[in-house]
């Protein structure tokens, strides 16, 4: 038997760049976090309750879903398409019930697919007096209240965050994302998207704001799931100001994910604790947590996994701005990144929007858009009309793909809450705010009544 050759740098490069497709064979792929609630009490379900995380993972095999275990423990669910492709159900730390779907041809699809998945979930979850509620952070209950998943990465995560960052705990138990993943075809074709997606990412987080409220009370944020983004942990997160530099690929990603600092290496159903220690003396065997051994590509796979930047690069490119939300906003995520990058005269049209912003411009409207959403300004314009700009170009890209569902209605339909959102210049959390402040009566625990799934 012979010893397989330990990895080098050029083969971290190279799995980067196996993610290079021709066009023909580009997919998106749609993900979203969700928080579980007691119907009576409001509370959220812990895994081992009667009527908590377990049972809504056990129920839910009766529709086809094949359960993964750790340790014992189900801690995910996973069902292969028609095509073969693999959708899954996983757990975040608090418990947030995120649906990582599979990499589908269109919007119709991906629509289709959460549809599915939101029906299902709600028939299980009828039976076990449970909810489920789309909003970017949890409206009601502070992290002691929150219970904790039985997922080894995660303890050595909470052990760890608050050594970083002061809102890393936040993070993990009390915040909900949509997100989007798209393909590439060249090295250079990645690079375009991947600058212009991180460009506009914060327009994204001021169109998807949707968590005004902290513990039953308003919170001053328009997305506070945002603002806890930015004092997490600045190792791994952030706006990535090399990926605009001259250079910018493969190899440059490679090393910045390097120097990130790794949270665990995974060995069998064994999570080893290698917090702070460096990827690049793995590759060197001298890895304290595992002294003389090398990394495989699993490992180097799961050390990506823990990077948080704005958009992250996999073999595919992952669009992380946005707030949870309803179906509709959902499917209107893939919606925006699919206009703008899968036809190239809208990908160009993007750029030009923030091709002039410098990395000062793009910290600050990170930081900006969490209070202010879609009255924060950069460069002299204001993000409503930068949104305005956005959405008509990934419209206009929609209508160029020309993907039509049975029905012959193309994929333009699933920006139109998008576009009611920047014509307005209102976000969907002022929208929950002006029913607080009304017909709500400062009574926060309504959400959960009005808009649950």
């Amino acid at each position: 038997m012979t010893e397989t050759a330990p990895l080098t740098f050029d083969d971290l490069v190279g799995a980067l760049s196996k993610g290079m497709k021709p066009k023909d064979q580009w997919r998106v792929g749609a993900e979203h976090e969700k928080f579980g609630f007691d119907k009576s009490t409001l509370r959220r379900p812990a895994y081992a309750d009667p009527n908590g995380i377990h049972a809504m993972l056990t129920g839910l095999q009766r529709f086809g879903w094949s359960p993964v275990e750790e340790a014992g423990h189900i801690i995910a669910l996973e069902r292969k398409n028609s095509e073969g492709f693999t959708a899954s159900i996983s757990l975040e730390p608090g418990g947030q019930f995120e649906l990582s779907g599979a990499p589908l041809k269109d919007i119709h699809d991906i629509c289709s697919e959460t549809g599915q998945h939101l029906v299902e979930v709600k028939m299980v979850a009828d039976e076990l007096n449970l909810g489920f509620l789309g909003v970017g952070f949890d409206p009601m209950w502070a992290r002691e209240d929150v219970p904790v998943m039985p997922k080894g990465r995660y303890d050595i995560m909470r052990s760890y965050m608050p050594r970083v960052g002061g809102l890393g705990l936040d993070m993990m138990l009390r915040t909900c994302t949509i997100q989007a993943n798209l393909d590439f075809d060249t090295e250079a074709d990645m690079v375009a998207k991947f600058r212009t997606s991180l460009a506009l990412q914060p327009i994204a987080t001021a169109l998807f704001a949707c968590s005004p409220f902290t513990e039953g009370r308003t919170n001053g944020f328009l997305s506070a799931r945002a603002n806890v983004w930015t004092d997490t942990d600045p190792d791994r997160t952030g706006m990535l100001g090399f990926v605009f530099e001259d250079g910018f690929g493969f190899e440059t990603y490679v090393n910045y994910a390097l120097d990130v600092p790794m949270y665990f290496a995974k060995r069998g159903d064994r999570y080893i604790d290698a917090s702070g220690q460096s990827f690049r003396d793995f590759l060197e065997g001298r890895l304290p947590a595992l002294p003389g051994e090398r990394p495989t590509m699993k490992d180097w796979a799961d050390h990506l996994t823990t990077l948080f930047p704005e958009v992250r690069l996999k073999q595919y490119l992952e669009m992380r701005g946005a707030d949870g939300g309803p179906w509709s906003r959902i499917c209107a995520l893939p919606a925006l990144w699919t206009g703008i990058f899968y036809d190239a005269p809208s990908l160009a049209a993007a750029w030009d929007l923030c091709k002039d912003w410098d990395i000062a411009d793009h910290e600050r409207l990170r930081r900006d858009v969490t209070r202010l959403g879609l009255r924060a300004e950069v460069a002299g314009r204001s993000v409503r009309d930068v949104a305005v700009d956005m959405v008509a170009i990934a419209r206009q890209g929609l209508k160029n793909r020309a993907r039509f569902s049975g029905g012959m209605v193309d994929e333009r339909g699933y920006l139109a809450e998008l576009e009611d959102i920047a014509d307005s210049g209102v976000t969907p959390a002022e929208r929950l705010l002006d029913l607080y402040h009304g017909e709500w009566k400062g009574d926060v625990s309504r959400v959960y009544r009005d808009f649950a799934y």
